[in-house]
């Protein structure tokens, strides 16, 4: 057994007992498991520049880095991969793959292995949900790795995220859902004066997805009822994950047919790659690292639908995911995330006021929810989508605990976190999300009526494919552009409604953030 003089704790890597589960004794210590190292950036900190530093410059005078350019600039240092290596070595363990631009190290190795490794003690957790293998406290490391890993990821396989999505279901208060409406996602644009004349042609959307999957016959059905083309989907295997549709249309399935039916209705001759990972931290943040750094597919735009309460990670898993976000950033890569769909709460078991992850990243876009009414093609009405009295959801959004108030919100009268921390506000904007004025999509071969946040995502990426094709290139990194006046002009703001604990406003609340688009004026405030 490896000596274990000079070890030191890794920062942010206490985990505390799965809520609800049984620990059912150690975990087979001959099965071998595969784990993902996060190291440091290669370059200084003092050299790796804030994007947010350009603050409300033009697109067109804005410097992003290539994909290329960031991993020769930032990449992690073969020295460092070096000592890993020799660590892996040390304890038995095995390299499965290195990439020095994700920063991404991939161990494979026994239980027993990694118990010792990095001093845990992996047991076996029975939870309604599943069998799991999970972890509790602190893990350790050689002190001489204390400033090369950042994270240690999938020792613990618990679930981290769902997916924010809501079927609409019938109320018994509305007789037959008289008062339900539903929308394509072509509705919603046309509503929203997203640019015409432009189909994201030459763009590519990123989409994450932690489970479920989608089937062509459905994407043919549901294209060919709006009688446009299906666009080019290609799904992408992460960590051994599969497109794999479990045949439940109230299950996974709807939000990756409901993420890849809204996007491609908006922007149909853009390419859209599918990421699929398994729902662990360890997933979801190999997914997101696997988009950012795809040099295959290029997506310029990510759209994430999972998410969970912001103090449900682990500090060293929402820095790696953080970290991954700002790395799209410096390379002009505009991500967007799900607000949640359980009001201000964001389904904490608390109940206690809070912000969902990652939405509530500074480098992301947190896309809230609206209850959209049209007379026509027109808005005859929006306010904060709030369904919970009738068990239908809630948009999420409040402000964070964690993530300070970035500078591109300065000026957007954020109120204090319930802790008084001077935090960051979610959201960022906000779109048609009520199930009961939800999306009419095709799931596992039968039609449903769909919202949730999930849909707001989806929704943003379609209409900023179609901006960046009118541009002739990449927004980017557009929160502090989406905050300046001229382009606060170009949001219908959201006055009306509440999702429980925040109330809507003019201007900025924490609600539907900024409001819903008017995508034309966005176009035309974003080419100046």
């Amino acid at each position: 057994m490896a000596k274990r003089q000079g070890r030191v704790e890794l920062k942010g890597s206490r985990r505390e007992q799965m809520p609800g589960g049984r620990d059912r004794g150690p975990f087979d210590p001959d099965q071998r498991i595969e784990v993902t190292v996060l190291l440091r950036r290669g370059s200084k900190p003092g050299r790796f520049a804030p994007v947010n530093r350009m603050g409300a410059r033009p697109v067109g005078k804005r410097k992003y880095l290539s994909r290329e350019e960031f991993a020769r600039l930032h990449g992690a240092r073969v020295r460092d991969i070096g000592k890993v290596r020799a660590f892996a070595a040390q304890y038995g363990l095995t390299i499965k793959s290195e990439d020095r631009a994700a920063r991404l190290v991939k161990l494979s190795g026994t239980v027993q292995a990694f118990n010792h490794a990095f001093g845990t003690n992996l047991r076996r957790c029975e939870h309604s949900t599943g069998t799991y293998r999970c972890r509790t406290g602190a893990l350790t490391i050689p002190a001489g790795l204390v400033e090369i890993i950042e994270g240690v990821f999938g020792l613990d396989n618990r679930p981290q995220a769902k997916a924010h999505f809501r079927l609409r279901k019938r109320k018994s208060s509305v007789p037959a859902q008289a008062a339900a409406v539903s929308y394509s996602p072509i509705q919603v644009a046309q509503a929203y004066a997203f640019p015409s004349g432009v189909t994201g042609a030459g763009q590519s959307i990123g989409i994450i997805e932690l489970g479920g999957g989608y089937n062509s016959a459905d994407l043919n059905s549901f294209f060919r009822n709006l009688g446009i083309p299906v666009p080019t989907v290609t799904a992408v295997s992460v960590d051994d994950a599969e497109n794999s549709p479990t045949g439940d249309p109230s299950g996974p399935d709807a939000e990756v047919e409901l993420d890849i039916e809204v996007a491609g209705a908006i922007a149909p001759a853009a390419q859209i790659a599918v990421y699929f990972a398994p729902n662990t931290d360890q997933g979801f943040i190999d997914a997101v690292t696997t988009a950012v750094h795809d040099t295959t597919r290029k997506p310029s735009i990510i759209s994430i639908s999972w998410g969970g309460p912001e103090d449900s990670w682990t500090e060293q898993a929402r820095d790696g995911l953080n970290s991954a976000c700002q790395d799209a950033s410096i390379m002009g890569i505009t991500v967007l995330a799900a607000s949640g769909d359980d009001g201000a709460s964001d389904g904490d078991a608390s109940g206690a006021p809070t912000v969902d992850f990652p939405a509530a990243s500074p480098y992301v876009i947190g896309c809230g929810g609206t209850k959209l009414v049209l007379s026509g093609t027109a808005i005859s009405s929006e306010q904060v989508w709030n369904e919970l009295s009738e068990n239908e959801g809630a948009t999420g959004g409040g402000v964070s605990e964690v993530f300070a108030l970035p500078s591109y919100q300065q000026g957007a009268d954020v109120p204090k976190a319930p802790n008084g921390f001077v935090g960051r506000g979610v959201p960022d904007v906000a779109g048609d999300a009520d199930p009961e004025t939800g999306y009419n999509v095709v799931v596992d071969g039968k039609p449903a009526v769909i919202g949730g946040t999930s849909a707001v995502a989806p929704l943003w990426a379609g209409l900023l494919a179609l901006i960046n094709q009118s541009l002739g290139t990449s927004v980017g990194y557009v929160n502090p552009l989406l905050y300046s006046t001229k382009a606060e002009a170009t949001f219908h703001e959201i006055t009306s409604g509440n999702n429980g604990d925040y109330s809507a406003g003019p201007g900025w609340n924490a609600c539907t953030g900024l409001g819903s688009p008017d995508g034309t004026a966005l176009l035309s405030t974003l080419r100046l």
